[in-house]
């Protein structure tokens, strides 16, 4: 087994960010299946700990593959780029803009421990959070504009912190 291979060659799978997620968890349990460190129990010690790398590099690939935010990381990562570069925080006037609109609608649905307004703010960052993966999938995929998907991979991180966050204020408005 070549611990050298990508995450997308591990699985069969073409190096893109749309992928087939059937697909993937077919693979992935079929990997598991063979790479298990249970299979591996009567065998030396060596290739027990063989076995038991196997599974976690597996493991790691299939987590960063089936999130949105970590398949576009790890792609850029491919292409030589650091998405998450902590001391670039250029970002796109709108989308702070917007950004600071949804935290707004948070916290006034909060205060006024409104379940619906969550649930219709829910609605509206699920949707945002789509269309700024599709726009991540052509950026990537089609038009192999890295700094441009670099920025998406950013504003879908933002993105799951708030629907993160809205479902925070779910928990804290039920008590």
């Amino acid at each position: 087994m070549d611990f050298t291979r990508t995450h997308f060659e591990l699985f069969g799978l073409p190096t893109a960010y749309a992928l087939d997620r059937d697909k993937l968890d077919a693979s992935y349990r079929e990997l598991q299946n063979t790479v298990h460190p249970d299979r591996f129990a009567a065998q030396s010690e060596a290739e027990q700990r063989v076995a038991m790398q196997w599974a976690t590099q597996a493991n790691e690939a299939y987590q960063t593959l089936k999130h949105p935010v970590d398949r576009g990381v790890y792609l850029l990562k491919l292409h030589g780029i650091d998405a998450l570069d902590a001391t670039d925080t250029r970002m796109a006037p709108a989308f702070l803009m917007q950004q600071m609109a949804w935290r707004e609608a948070i916290d006034e649905a909060r205060d006024a421990r409104s379940a619906e307004a969550l649930d219709m703010l829910m609605s509206e960052l699920r949707q945002a959070h789509k269309a700024i993966e599709a726009r991540l999938g052509v950026l990537l995929d089609a038009d192999k504009d890295y700094e441009g998907a670099r920025e998406a991979v950013r504003q879908l991180r933002f993105m799951d912190k708030l629907i993160a966050e809205v479902g925070d204020v779910y928990e804290e408005i039920e008590d």
